[in-house]
């Protein structure tokens, strides 16, 4: 397969609502760019919906969508997790964690009863989002000497690539990002251009 260089994501945070029987689910989408994010915005929640009984969730990380978690949080296990990263599975979206705030409605609703509601809140969620599709991006840093300016500049005008930061002392440095399918491309001409460093730093 070839590597696609596209990934839907969401702009901003958004919230869905699911009831049965009493229970109130509560789903709360984010945009995420890592794991280390969400304690935060767990611990968030769980202090404005103190009376709240679980907060279950679900998170898919990275453009090839292959890191994902998935957590019950006391709900009987795969009626919670699972079904929000269904969710998130069926709408393709990725750097994102849904999470469901359960309040309990004193009725048990069962596994199917729960797998659906779980679900339900997750999707009402991730469709009252905006979602957007990215270009999976390599952030690289350039250093040459001033006199090359002008060659690099036609360059990046010419590859249409976005700079990112700029420092022009005696040496010249610049970081730019550029979409992964063109990269071979932009790399290649770089490589002509005499006495230039160019430093690969990560992957957006």
């Amino acid at each position: 397969m070839l590597f696609d260089d596209t990934y839907k994501t969401i702009t901003s945070p958004s919230e869905g609502l699911f009831k049965d029987r009493g229970s109130k689910f509560i789903a709360f989408a984010y945009p995420i760019r890592s794991e280390d994010e969400v304690k935060a915005l767990l611990a968030n929640l769980r202090s404005e919906h103190g009376k709240a009984r679980h907060f279950c969730w679900a998170l898919r990380l990275s453009p090839d969508r292959g890191v994902f978690r998935i957590q019950d949080d006391g709900e009987p296990s795969g009626t919670a997790g699972r079904p929000i990263l269904n969710a998130l599975l069926s709408a393709d979206v990725t750097n994102i964690l849904v999470v469901v705030v359960r309040y309990f409605g004193g009725t048990l609703l069962g596994v199917p009863g729960l797998i659906n509601a779980y679900k339900t809140a997750a999707v009402e969620a991730i469709q009252a989002a905006e979602v957007v599709e990215r270009t999976v991006n390599d952030i690289y840093e350039l250093t040459f000497d001033y006199l090359m300016m002008n060659d690099v500049m036609r360059l990046f005008k010419e590859e249409q690539l976005t700079i990112l930061a700029q420092d022009f002392d005696n040496s010249c440095k610049i970081r730019f990002e550029v979409r992964k399918a063109s990269l071979n491309v932009v790399l290649g001409k770089l490589e002509k251009i005499e006495g230039i460093k160019v430093t690969y730093l990560f992957t957006s």
